[in-house]
């Protein structure tokens, strides 16, 4: 009985002694922390595949891409593709987004025979030879983003296109122009479209979205783009960005589709709700976001760019923070972190 009180004692004064120097003794690891902003750049790409995370971004006309198993840490950029020295795409390579279907990888971007004036973008579509991402990849040209399917030559401005599947079938969707013009500074709209395959649009384009809303308008250019597909059960949001790019009013909008046993190329079925992410007095022009699931699938998280200033321009920089749902369903952004605030890493990501 002694010996049984003496080493309860023993215990009991080990606890104590832990406590009194702020150490957690039932911890299994400890807690690990990432403060924002990750690193330099724009229109900022994550997919996770399997156990990893994909990432793709634009860097001097070519297009790269890393693999890493930590959504804090994108690992080695690697080019997979540069800009041809002529051509319709051998300039101004933007915002491409890399996607896993059917068993190959496809990159979406857009690119232009030149620039400025950006008058000549137009979304194209690479795919991988294999299933490795980092494969040899193969041009397969122009997406036909015009009112002429079929038509090559018919392709309008378009920028940003996304594609996601939905029953069954593949839609894209993207920011374009009702025409071309000759000039950039011309309003811009988000389209939808469903898809024969990954690399050819079926039908005609539907506009889905304007820039109307006292929100995302009321600056020197009014536009939709940088649409993102985020779902949640059956409930399917298109998350946009608008406003203008180089100002620090960018911010967030979204489309929800009411009601997903009706008609998806609708544009009555789908409902505008916005500003659903904006900066702060901290944090300048956040938009073009994508979403990832943290490693054990337990957590949602917005990856996004901000302006690293106030002042007029592209100088961008990535961040990410957790989001959440409301009651109905509909994602909660919260408001931006700010710079150095320490973060709880995404849960399940290990050393």
């Amino acid at each position: 009985m002694k010996i049984a009180i003496y080493f309860g004692c023993r215990v009991w004064l080990f606890v104590l002694l832990a406590f009194m120097q702020g150490e957690d003794i039932w911890a299994k690891e400890p807690v690990r922390t990432f403060t924002n902003p990750l690193w330099s750049g724009q229109d900022p790409w994550m997919v996770k595949q399997g156990n990893e995370y994909v990432y793709c971004c634009s860097s001097n006309n070519s297009i790269q891409v890393s693999r890493s198993g930590k959504m804090t840490d994108r690992g080695e950029l690697m080019t997979i593709w540069k800009a041809p020295a002529s051509g319709w795409n051998r300039s101004c390579v933007w915002a491409p987004e890399i996607h896993f279907i059917r068993n190959r990888w496809y990159v979406y971007y857009a690119a232009g025979e030149s620039g400025p004036p950006f008058i000549h973008q137009r979304a194209g579509v690479l795919r991988s030879e294999t299933a490795d991402v980092f494969s040899d990849y193969e041009d397969l040209g122009r997406l036909n983003t015009g009112d002429r399917p079929g038509d090559s030559n018919s392709a309008v401005w378009a920028i940003d296109l996304t594609v996601f599947e939905f029953k069954s079938k593949l839609y894209a969707v993207w920011s374009g122009w009702v025409k071309n013009e000759n000039t950039d500074a011309t309003k811009q709209h988000l389209y939808l479209a469903e898809m024969e395959n990954p690399w050819t649009i079926k039908g005609s384009r539907v506009k889905l979205s304007s820039p109307t809303e006292s929100w995302e308008t009321g600056g020197p250019l009014n536009l939709n783009e940088g649409p993102e597909i985020l779902q949640n059960g059956n409930q399917i949001f298109i998350v946009y960005s608008c406003r203008e790019s180089w100002l620090v009013d960018y911010k967030l909008g979204m489309l929800q589709l009411i009601n997903p046993y009706g008609n998806i190329l609708d544009p009555k079925n789908w409902f505008k709700k916005g500003p659903v992410f904006s900066g702060t007095a901290s944090v300048f022009g956040v938009g073009h976001c994508s979403f990832a699931k943290s490693p054990d699938n337990k957590e949602n998280w917005i990856i996004y760019h901000s302006k690293k200033t106030t002042s007029p321009g592209w100088d961008r920089e990535v961040r990410m923070q957790l989001f959440t749902w409301n009651p109905d369903g509909t994602p909660n952004f919260g408001i931006p972190v700010p710079a150095g605030q320490m973060l709880n890493v995404p849960s399940g990501e290990v050393e």
